[in-house]
């Protein structure tokens, strides 16, 4: 599994990982034989979060995949807006810990900005960093001023990534979340990469692209859109599969190779569009 330098964090995470959003709807057992077959494929960046299923992802189903190899792991978990305060965040890092059975997380995320100042989440984070809780911390949905907010907060170097919606259809980050996150050593994660069911369909001007290019690699489209959004070495993706022959396609995605002229195609047929300013999110 192609492995790369995680924002400013100097630990090499592989390109695709596991999301676990929404999991809690899926077959519990099914979704842990499947996060363990993606371990054993190497995609050992696990993403979960306090909201999902309001603890039950951390407790019942990632907790139990990683059982008995948390040091294989790259494990990162999320504090919901509503809870981060300083100590609020504090408190909720201590449940997730709790909930995934672990002394620590390997980054631990602003799930998205909300009512309470950014500098209390800040100085809460570089205390459960000092205190060996967490190795690093993020952000999760956060535009360019919310980047410049938590960059004055915290100095270069500190925020080692920016989950953000991405997608073939949703590309708005390019213009200029992408860019400044380049800028700034700061990873971009993408999430719901094949759009939270919204992939392109094989009958529409897209999927048609998508399918040839498939086909000319012995490929599946999923493998393809997975390849084009991790094309740049501040990428990566967290692809969520309950199923593990899902997982395994999506693993496979990381020895495909697309050439200059596969992915020009692709860019022309799932254009960024305009640049409105807005940030993207589900």
């Amino acid at each position: 599994m192609e492995k790369r330098r995680f924002g400013g964090t100097g630990v090499e995470v592989p390109v695709l990982g596991q999301g676990t959003w929404q999991m809690e709807d899926d077959d519990q057992a099914g979704a842990i034989r499947a996060l363990r077959a993606g371990l054993d494929l190497g995609l050992t960046h696990v993403d979960t979060a306090e909201l999902y299923g309001y603890g039950k992802v951390e407790e019942s189903i990632v907790s139990e995949a990683i059982a008995g190899r948390r040091d294989e792991v790259f494990l990162v978990s999320k504090v919901m807006p509503s809870n981060a305060t300083y100590e609020g965040t504090l408190a909720a890092c201590e449940r997730s810990l709790k909930r995934l059975r672990t002394d620590r997380l390997d980054c631990y995320l602003l799930h998205w900005t909300g009512r309470h100042p950014l500098e209390g989440t800040v100085r809460a984070f570089e205390k459960l960093v000092a205190d060996g809780k967490i190795r690093s911390w993020g952000v999760s949905n956060f535009g360019v001023e919310d980047l410049e907010e938590a960059l004055a907060l915290a100095g270069p170097g500190r925020i080692a990534c920016n989950q953000v919606l991405y997608h073939l259809e949703e590309r708005a980050i390019e213009h200029a979340v992408i860019p400044w996150c380049e800028a700034h050593g700061v990873a971009v994660v993408g999430y719901s990469p094949f759009g939270n069911g919204s992939f392109p369909t094989p009958d529409s001007p897209g999927g048609k692209v998508l399918g040839a290019i498939a086909r000319a690699h012995g490929a599946s489209p999923y493998q393809v859109a997975l390849r084009f959004l991790v094309r740049r070495p501040s990428l990566f993706a967290i692809p969520k599969a309950s199923r593990e022959a899902h997982m395994r396609d999506n693993a496979a995605a990381a020895a495909l190779t697309l050439s200059p002229e596969e992915l020009a195609r692709l860019d022309a047929a799932f254009p960024p569009g305009p640049d409105t300013g807005e940030l993207p999110v589900i």
